[in-house]
Formats: structure tokens, sequence, C-alpha cells
């Protein structure tokens, strides 16, 4: 299942309303246009500046029909507003437009006015492999270097949205640089570590988990074959989980850039789905990203 397909999975499903914190980009505003023509979404509040985002579309003939606009004059009063819109109901998913993700989370996890849930947040970029196919990596823009008891809940939270977009049963590779178990390497503990937990059954929803494994292990088959590596996850695995962040952003963007890959970013474990992009992603890549979590949402 690659983007064209989860796409056209949503086609016979009940759009949702989007609320989209400090809108004042021209890819954000796209993307937006593209979700409410092919019925993802049924209206999109955007905050920010009103006079600047109808400028924007003016500039680029951008129709704002199914658009509400909220004028805000700063992010984060945009942020507040737009996290209040679906901590009321009124709005289904929440987006970052053009401000620091700094600021939205401080608003996410406002204790009293946000949308923080027990668990841990952590974000999920989906990444269209060959074939086509879907593949989710974790966790790339979050959590800094997260220990075993938090690489549990990340884990968690890939596994249980896989399962939300239709992935049942993942394959999960936990990477590290090495395939073996090295005492010295606590990554490599972690690793054996979780694939122990997932065949206990502590996760919420069932997955095959196999770690430690190198990249090239996780992702060729003949990679892990030519190390004698017998792996059920080896060149299938549906989630690539990386020990800390620097390993996932380099991943990601490697994914992203070099290989041309389409993408896709939403942070779980709140109480919905954030549409998570970076500022110089693509219209594309936002407007996947918009679909997914919409997907995620009609299970």
């Amino acid at each position: 299942m690659g983007f064209t397909k989860l796409k056209s999975e949503l086609r016979n499903k009940a759009p949702l309303k989007l609320a989209v914190a400090w809108g004042v980009d021209y890819a954000v505003l796209r993307a937006c246009r593209d979700a409410l023509d092919l019925a993802f979404i049924k209206e999109a509040v955007i905050t920010g500046p009103e006079n600047e985002i109808r400028e924007i579309a003016v500039q680029n003939q951008l129709d704002l029909n199914g658009f509400t606009l909220l004028d805000s004059h700063s992010p984060a009063e945009a942020a507040n507003k737009a996290v209040y819109l679906v901590k009321e109901n009124r709005c289904d998913l929440l987006m970052k437009g053009h401000l620091n993700t700094s600021v939205l989370l401080r608003a996410v996890l406002n204790k009293e006015s946000g949308l923080r849930t027990l668990g841990l947040l952590s974000h999920v970029a989906l990444i269209e492999l060959p074939q086509p196919r879907l593949a989710l990596l974790t966790d790339a823009a979050m959590n800094i270097k997260p220990d075993l008891g938090q690489k549990a809940q990340i884990l968690d939270n890939a596994i249980d949205f896989a399962w939300s977009i239709g992935l049942d049963n993942p394959k999960v590779a936990v990477l590290t640089s090495v395939e073996t178990v090295n005492p010295q390497m606590q990554d490599t503990l972690d690793a054996a570590a979780l694939s122990l937990m997932a065949k206990r059954k502590q996760f919420r929803k069932n997955a095959i988990v196999d770690g430690p494994l190198a990249f090239d292990n996780a992702y060729s088959k003949e990679a892990a074959n030519l190390k004698d590596i017998d792996s059920p996850v080896a060149g299938e695995a549906d989630i690539f989980m990386v020990p800390e962040i620097t390993a996932g952003n380099i991943l990601y963007k490697a994914f992203a850039y070099a290989s041309g890959f389409l993408t896709a970013g939403i942070i779980v474990g709140a109480a919905c789905p954030i549409v998570l992009t970076s500022r110089s992603d693509s219209h594309d890549s936002k407007l996947n990203a918009i679909a997914v979590a919409c997907r995620s949402l009609k299970r």
C-alpha cells in the first residue's frame, strides 16, 4: 500500500475537520485546498493573520471556499486557538503551519488546555518505499535520546499507529549500528529487550519485532542473507525504529532527499493525530500527511 492507495481508501469515508496553527504558508494552504477537493476533510480552520492569509491566497489564485479563518496575531496565539478547536471537538485533527514545532507543542502539552494524554508523544514519519509500500520511521523528530522505557512507549505508539492505517501485525526492525548484542553498546541491549517485550505481548497490539539489526539487514533481505542473519523482518520491515533522534533525522532526510521517496510526518500519542511536517517539506508531503492522519481516525 502506497500513498495513492491510502488516499483512495478515504474517498468513501466521511470527511473530517482540520485545524491548522499559523497557516501562513502557500504549501500548507494548497495542501488543505487539495484535501478539501478530494473530500478528505470538509473544513479547514486556519489560525493566523487573516489579511496575510488572504493575500497569499490571492497571489496564488487559491480558492478559500471551505476555509474558515480565525485571525491571530502571533504563532503562540494561533497554536492555542487551533488546539482549543480540537479540545472542544470542533475539529478532528491538528496541523502545524509555518511556525516552530516547539510553539505548537507548548500548546499541545499544556496540562489544562492541551491535548496531552497519559502516554509519551512521539513522531512517526511515513516513507513510500519501492513496490510501492509504506513504512514507518520513528522517532526522527521529538524524543532526543530515549531510555528503554521511553523506547517501549515510542514503539507502542508506532505499532498502534501502523494498525490504524491498515498495516496489521507490522514487522519492526529495531535499528542499531550492528546486528549482534554487545554489552558495551546500550542500544543493542535495548533492541534485544524490545524484541522480547513483543514476544511477551507487552505492547497494545501485536507486532513482529526483531533487533538489534543494522539498517542494511533491515532494509535488504540479500544483505541479511550475506551475513547469515535469519530474521522475519529483514527486507520486509513495516517500522524502522532508530535509537535516537540524530540517527532518525539523518535517515529520514536521506529517504526524502537522496532517495527521493515520498514522505509524511505525524505526531502520535496525543488526543488526536497531529500533522507535523517540516516547513521545507513539499505540498505533496503535507497532503500525504493530512491523508494519513485522516486514515488513522477511520479504522
